[in-house]
């Protein structure tokens, strides 16, 4: 056996953080293709068929494809140019616009809105008469950054028709919809796709590309310590349902819900940085030939683990990378507990840790209890230690690798969402929103434990009430931080009208805390991501996490101002106004924590 030199890992390299030119970036992808005849990752296309049928249809709309930059807007457009008859060729010359005759149509594509020249935008003029209805021969496919659609529009000579169809487009992104009646128009915001449902398809499209045929004759095909790290990364990110690609779902979705969508583009960078990352190679990523010349005591610094987070990028680089940025804004690696780092120091000398020692470090030889984690611990035990940092830092990716790791039946035993900033993240996640997904009800434990949050908050008093939530002010509605004027109370149990619940909205996706006063007034909501449920859920078990409080605390604060409007509003509906006596209620705590109102008459 001899050292291989895999184009499909050269090919793999593309995908990662390396210098390009990212208006170039499928264009480059495909020419690479072609030239190394590599079998093409092949993205989830929900949308492609819907696209090809509406241009074979009798009466064809014009579609705007929009979304972040690596959505795979120009992905879209290129097979679609394909399925309709287009050749490669052609839509591989660079040309900006292209046409395409379709049955009795004209289908003209646009591959990126925001680069027309001014000449050229002109063209929308024709798209908002199809559009419109008036032109009826020709539609449009255009591909356009969202950021970047309206103020293109608005760069066109606004003829009334171009006004009405920047209006419709308007409407459309607000509203989050796909057609709007009266006009011939679809627009599909790939930013809505979900990203924790594609990474496991990206990451499965990768891992049984055929490219990989070519390392079974490797000379670093082995599992000692010669191993080649991304063959190694590739067989971790393979094993068992992959407790690593489950963990990474979670993060995703946990970021979905929090309204943070990462593009195809940055699903596919992870994935290619997580098998090849090194920080001592060029690039940063791993090729055949950099294997051979790896000192095994850096073996480490491959690890699939690290690579998640981009630990093998300088610290300026990894801030320029969206996936980096949202996965470390978890902490991961920073964050930890007691019970993980007495396993991780001392685990091999005390018997009370020693079976979770042997199962979690010492059975992964290569980046658990590899020699320079070892040799580093020891000799931090015996106060022999030299770059007390280095040290510091291998633990933090022995706890990286824990979060991927731990087993599912030691979740809870090693608690392992205190490997996060969030600490009730996992909760939230399968016991909140996967609960309602499954259009189930919540535990009423979760709801309560909101609402004393919340009454903590609003008050500005350490109260233990959780079953009503409590509407006080400080006597004038103000915002004050200690609130003593009991206004009302809302019941948790449906009572009349009155009811707290949590909540999927409308698309299914996002979260509301809903407070309902009457059967006869629209609830007021609070959308609860994960940020705000984290620090209710803090502050309702006795802490004020500092990290995230401030605007959190501003936020519940508005949501307070809301509430007491909607109890004016229940008020005024109830009972006629009488300025005559006015009776204040007063919140008092008692020694169990429990609010019990004093009235004080005021004539």
């Amino acid at each position: 056996m001899s050292s291989v030199r895999s184009d499909w890992i050269n090919f793999l390299r593309q995908y990662g953080p390396i210098p390009r030119n990212d208006n170039m970036y499928d264009e480059t992808i495909q020419r690479v293709i072609k030239k190394k005849k590599i079998k093409p990752i092949k993205v989830d296309m929900e949308y492609l068929e819907e696209l090809v049928a509406n241009f074979l249809s009798e009466g064809p709309d014009s579609i705007i494809l929009t979304g972040t930059a690596g959505d795979g807007k120009t992905y879209y457009c290129r097979e679609v140019w394909k399925k309709l008859g287009g050749s490669e060729l052609e839509w591989d010359e660079n040309n900006k616009i292209k046409e395409l005759y379709v049955n009795d149509y004209k289908v003209m594509f646009i591959k990126d809105l925001s680069e027309l020249l001014e000449e050229e935008r002109q063209l929308l003029s024709i798209m908002a008469d199809s559009i419109m209805g008036i032109n009826t021969k020709i539609v449009f496919l255009v591909a356009a950054n969202d950021g970047q659609l309206l103020e293109t529009w608005k760069l066109v000579n606004q003829t009334d028709n171009v006004i009405s169809a920047k209006k419709c487009i308007e409407d459309l992104l607000v509203e989050g919809k796909k057609i709007q009646y009266g006009y011939k128009l679809k627009l599909y915001n790939l930013s809505k796709t979900n990203s924790a449902d594609l990474l496991p398809k990206i990451i499965q499209e990768v891992l049984s590309n055929p490219g990989w045929d070519q390392c079974q004759t490797c000379v670093h095909n082995t599992s000692d310590e010669n191993a080649c790290p991304i063959l190694e990364n590739k067989r971790r990110l393979e094993d068992n349902d992959s407790l690593i690609t489950n963990r990474l779902v979670d993060l995703l979705t946990l970021c979905e819900i929090n309204e943070i969508h990462m593009p195809i583009r940055q699903l596919l960078l992870l994935v290619a940085n997580m098998l090849l990352g090194h920080p001592d190679v060029k690039d940063k990523l791993l090729k055949c030939s950099d294997i051979a010349k790896l000192n095994n005591n850096t073996t480490y610094l491959g690890s699939i683990y690290r690579n998640i987070f981009g630990e093998n990028l300088s610290e300026r680089k990894r801030s320029t990378i969206d996936i980096f940025v949202t996965l470390n804004k978890f902490g991961i690696g920073s964050e930890t507990n007691t019970l993980v780092d007495n396993i991780l120091i001392f685990g091999e000398d005390d018997n009370e840790y020693n079976d979770l020692y042997e199962e979690l470090i010492l059975a992964d030889k290569y980046y658990g209890a590899d020699k320079v984690f070892l040799s580093e611990r020891k000799a931090y035990l015996e106060g022999d230690i030299g770059d007390t940092e280095k040290f510091l830092e291998m633990l933090k990716s022995q706890r990286q690798r824990l979060f991927f790791v731990i087993p599912e039946a030691l979740e809870d035993r090693l608690k392992l969402w205190n490997l996060t900033t969030f600490q009730n993240a996992g909760e939230f996640l399968n016991n909140v929103y996967r609960v309602l997904k499954e259009n189930k009800r919540v535990k009423p434990h979760y709801v309560t434990r909101v609402v004393k949050g919340l009454n903590r908050i609003t008050t500005g008093l350490l109260v233990q009430n959780n079953d009503q939530l409590i509407l006080s002010t400080s006597g004038n509605h103000s915002q004050a931080k200690i609130s003593r004027v009991l206004e009302g109370f809302v019941s948790v149990t449906p009572d009349r009208g009155e009811y707290i619940k949590l909540e999927l909205g409308e698309d299914n996706h996002k979260i509301f805390l809903s407070v309902s006063f009457s059967n006869n007034l629209s609830p007021v909501k609070l959308n609860l991501q994960l940020v705000r449920y984290e620090f209710l859920s803090r502050v309702a078990e006795g802490a004020l996490p500092g990290s995230f409080s401030r605007e959190c605390y501003e936020d519940i604060l508005a949501f307070k101002s809301k509430l007491l409007k909607k109890l004016e509003d229940r008020r005024k509906a109830e009972n006629p106004v009488d300025d005559s006596h006015v009776s204040l209620k007063l919140l008092k705590v008692n020694d169990k924590g429990i609010v019990e109102p004093k009235t004080l008459e005021v004539f």
